[in-house]
């Protein structure tokens, strides 16, 4: 049974903007393109690197370490050499809060 934790406030995370934070002990990147909340775990598929730490262009996140590209809005591996999805998390905004899918 999945459940909703706040992680943040809106205002903390900007438009096209991002934020590193913690739930149940894993690392997830909440990210803000142009309004849309998404959340996907801070981890590049390809070798465990930290995917927050990179680029965000509109709707991707890029890896720091290799450049691999992750689509935030579903998680998909867009370029090599990641292949495997990043996993993602539903995300709720309820009044100034941002919710993210729990486990």
């Amino acid at each position: 049974m999945s459940r909703f934790v706040k992680v943040a406030r809106v205002d903390e995370i900007p438009p096209n903007s991002k934020k590193i934070v913690e739930v149940d002990g894993v690392e997830i990147v909440v990210v803000n393109v142009d309004g849309a909340f998404y959340a996907l775990e801070d981890v590049c598929t390809h070798d465990g690197g930290p995917l927050g730490e990179g680029r965000l262009e509109g709707c991707q996140l890029i890896c720091p370490r290799h450049g691999a590209r992750f689509d935030v809005r579903t998680g998909a591996a867009l370029t090599m050499p990641a292949v495997e999805p990043a996993p993602t998390y539903a995300v709720r905004i309820q009044g100034n809060d941002v919710l993210v899918e729990s486990y």
